[in-house]
């Protein structure tokens, strides 16, 4: 069985003053607090996810 490809995404923006739209995102991505990285399958919804909030977050090699 194939492994599923994973991304790493670190969250470096703070969500306040931040619309809510943009709040909700970084929970639905699991992510709470400023660095803390988190690991997530590589799929086009996470990846539309990222680049909605790209001043929020970055993508860790």
């Amino acid at each position: 069985m194939a492994k599923a490809k994973t991304i790493k995404i670190k969250q470096i923006g703070s969500p306040i003053r931040r619309p809510e739209s943009q709040k909700k995102i970084l929970v639905g991505l699991g992510l709470d607090k400023m660095h803390k990285i988190v690991e997530r399958q590589d799929t086009p919804e996470v990846r539309g996810a990222i680049a909605k909030i790209p001043h929020l977050v970055t993508v860790v090699d």
